[in-house]
């Protein structure tokens, strides 16, 4: 294979990271024919239990729990261990399960997944595929709760035991490994895949509840049984971003550019997008679409030089939003913002764009680890994932895995004898405002609806802080199709 169709290929799986963070759906089969791969073509892998009682031999107590502020974050809890500081606590809205009051456990039923010692979970994220690791730090995110958790807390006197599969990057592999859980869990948490379209039938079918990190294709959105942590909607968009910009930076918001990748959904997102903001006031000199297999981004940069473009926004993987900033550099063009979504948000951009991406600006929905020391379920997440995988490196999709296994717990434990996995799905439906203990803004995860709320960071100096504030700015979503 030559080294254009290797890059296409890491483009295209990389691409995913920026359509969910953005709340889209990403087309399997546009992906799957720039990587040169067939969709529903491989085998899943058997389960892999993360040990009998799903935490890691030789881990001990991480951090505190969260203090976090808006929207439920807090749930149930039953029994739960002592120990020091408050990372230990059994109760109160820091605990494993947080703060709500436990169900009875009079007259619990075991059922499938379900013993007389363990409930088991299941995790299908892409691990193997195009880009080898691709999800694998979501399958991380879970082991660390379940860790957590089992080291504090029970459910009714089960504790949690992990299996992960192997999507592999495939649709068909997804399928396989939700008819694996049908069977052997009781629900999935935290799944991640750029294909999730092969299981959603299957776990709607056996009624399965699955609690994904996020979800990226429509399928599995309209799966009935289906929810996620970081809750989308591929025709909403949120007015903090277009707010922000009108507010700080007003002579940008009337000469703006979207670029987007023009493969898969981020085509539609990136004209989407670019409406919903038109609609909230601002105005787009250009709006553009680049071939994945474009390596030249100078004809783009020149454009919007010649149309006097001061704010640029960008649909793309991480390597490609690099390339244009060192292509307006190049060209000596620096508009007042050049605005990414999270998938910029990672050491690979900071450290591969240099002095190219310096004053990037990035919209959020969740704390930024470099706030971990106020933020004490962030705490928890980066301490148990140093746990479970010492120098792991903590991510998005890690962050909302964690939240999905989470959520599992507060809804189970509130349920109590109640619990079965028709009663789950119906109680996940009238979630809302769900933040993890403050871990991130609201999400609408029972209506799967976009959130309404983004707060954004700069890269200074090589670092990322603050901008317009630490708090999330939120005033609605605007509809567009």
């Amino acid at each position: 294979m030559n080294r254009t169709a290797l890059a296409a290929m890491a483009a295209s799986a990389s691409l995913v990271l920026g359509l969910t963070a953005c709340g889209s759906q990403l087309d399997p089969e546009t992906v799957a024919a720039v990587g040169g791969t067939g969709v529903g073509t491989s085998d899943t892998g058997g389960g892999t239990a993360a040990g009998p009682d799903g935490s890691v031999p030789g881990t001990t107590t991480g951090g505190g729990g969260s203090t976090g502020d808006g929207g439920t974050g807090g749930s149930s809890a039953t029994g739960g261990s002592g120990g020091d500081g408050a990372a230990t606590e059994g109760t109160g809205a820091n605990a494993a399960t947080g703060s709500a009051k436990a169900g009875s456990c009079d007259g619990f039923k075991n059922q499938t997944g379900i013993t007389d010692d363990t409930i088991t979970l299941g995790n299908a994220s892409d691990i193997s595929g195009p880009v080898p690791g691709l999800f694998e730090s979501a399958q991380e995110g879970a082991r660390a709760y379940v860790a957590y958790f089992n080291s504090q807390s029970d459910i009714c006197g089960r504790k949690l035991q992990l299996v992960t599969y192997d999507s592999r990057t495939d649709a068909a592999a997804d399928q396989q490994a939700y008819a694996k859980g049908c069977d052997e869990t009781f629900a999935m948490v935290g799944s991640m895949s750029a294909f999730d379209s092969g299981g959603a039938s299957t776990a709607q079918g056996c009624g399965l509840p699955d609690i994904r990190a996020a979800a990226t294709t429509t399928d599995r959105q309209a799966c009935t049984t289906c929810f996620a942590a970081e809750s989308a909607n591929a025709h909403e968009f949120q007015n903090a971003v277009p707010d922000y910009v009108i507010k700080n930076f007003p002579d940008a918001a009337d000469h703006a550019a979207m670029l987007y990748i023009n493969a898969g959904a981020a085509a539609e997102n990136g004209k989407t997008q670019a409406a919903a903001m038109t609609k909230r006031g601002m105005h787009f000199d250009y709006v553009q679409g680049i071939d994945i297999s474009e390596f030249n981004y100078a004809p783009y940069v020149q454009q919007m030089k010649d149309k006097g473009v001061e704010y640029v926004q960008m649909i793309a993987s991480s390597a490609q939003f690099v390339r244009l900033a060192q292509a307006m550099k190049q060209q000596g063009f620096k508009p007042d913002v050049f605005m990414i979504d999270p998938t910029a948000y990672s050491p690979e951009y900071v450290e591969s764009g240099g002095d190219a991406v310096e004053g990037t600006t990035v919209f959020i929905n969740f704390t930024p680890f470099e706030e971990a020391g106020s933020n004490r379920e962030l705490q928890l997440y980066l301490s148990w994932l140093d746990q479970v995988k010492p120098g792991a490196t903590p991510s998005f999709f890690g962050l909302f895995a964690w939240s999905a296994a989470r959520l599992f717990v507060e809804r189970a434990t509130g349920l109590g004898a109640r619990l079965s996995r028709s009663a789950l799905v119906a109680d996940l439906k009238t979630v809302d405002d769900w933040t993890a203990n403050g871990l991130h803004a609201p999400q609408l995860v029972g209506s799967k609806h976009a959130p309404p709320c983004w707060r954004f960071i700069r890269l200074e100096h090589g670092k990322w802080v603050p901008a317009g504030g630490t708090r999330y700015q939120c005033s609605g979503v605007t509809t567009v199709g």
